[in-house]
């Protein structure tokens, strides 16, 4: 079985080496390195070839967002995964590293275990989405929306991909999403992957930005 390689990028060196300590002890983790700042976490990442990078926001050199966009802009099959490291949930950089292509994000203090379930959830290509409370996160972040929807910002999307996509928004899990749609869980996924290339969207947290930025839920 292979093991998802795992980086971090942190200015916080004892917290680097803690997260460290955690990885190693998991068999199905591999620790793979720590960066310091914003800049060398790119260099890294791509080098070790981490499927997962855990990225703090405010660093010395480039923050965790201009760090994500330069990760995410590669567009191979084995570009990291980003989830951001953060101390204050409603912090509007949250928002800024999620528009870059993180595909989720956590605060510092999280439970270790959610940490590393984490980590699986997204490596199997899915975004972390503590379900209903980062859709509220996300809703208080962006700007109040007063203009009517923008249902053109979708238009390329089905009848059934639209109906999908304003679940996924809403925070439904894919289980959820199934049920209410009444199709399987295979089928949802697929249609979750196709609403993403369509849209030039990385994560189901993008999904939910998306949604509240073109005023399509309120």
């Amino acid at each position: 079985m292979s093991t998802i390689r795992v980086a971090i990028a942190d200015d916080h060196k004892l917290f680097c080496s803690g997260i460290q300590m955690l990885i190693e002890s998991q068999p199905d983790l591999e620790f793979v390195g720590a960066a310091y700042d914003g800049e060398t976490i790119v260099e890294l990442a791509l080098a070790q070839r981490a499927d997962i990078v855990l990225m703090d926001i405010r660093m010395p050199i480039a923050n965790g967002i201009t760090a994500t966009e330069t990760i995410r802009a590669r567009t191979t099959s084995d570009t990291p995964k980003i989830i951001i490291l953060t101390t204050h949930e409603r912090d509007v950089a949250v928002l800024q590293a999620i528009n870059a292509g993180a595909s989720g994000f956590l605060l510092k203090d999280v439970n270790p275990g959610f940490l590393l379930e984490a980590i699986r959830t997204v490596h199997g290509g899915q975004a972390v989405i503590a379900p209903r409370d980062s859709v509220a996160v996300i809703k208080d972040l962006i700007p109040h929306q007063t203009k009517r929807a923008d249902n053109a910002a979708i238009s390329a999307l089905s009848a059934r991909e639209k109906e999908i996509f304003l679940l996924a928004a809403r925070g439904l899990s894919n289980s959820e999403i199934a049920t209410t749609a009444y199709i399987s869980e295979t089928t949802v996924k697929s249609h979750i992957s196709s609403i993403l290339a369509k849209l030039a969207l990385n994560s189901r947290l993008q999904i939910v930005a998306f949604a509240y930025e073109n005023g399509l839920l309120r």
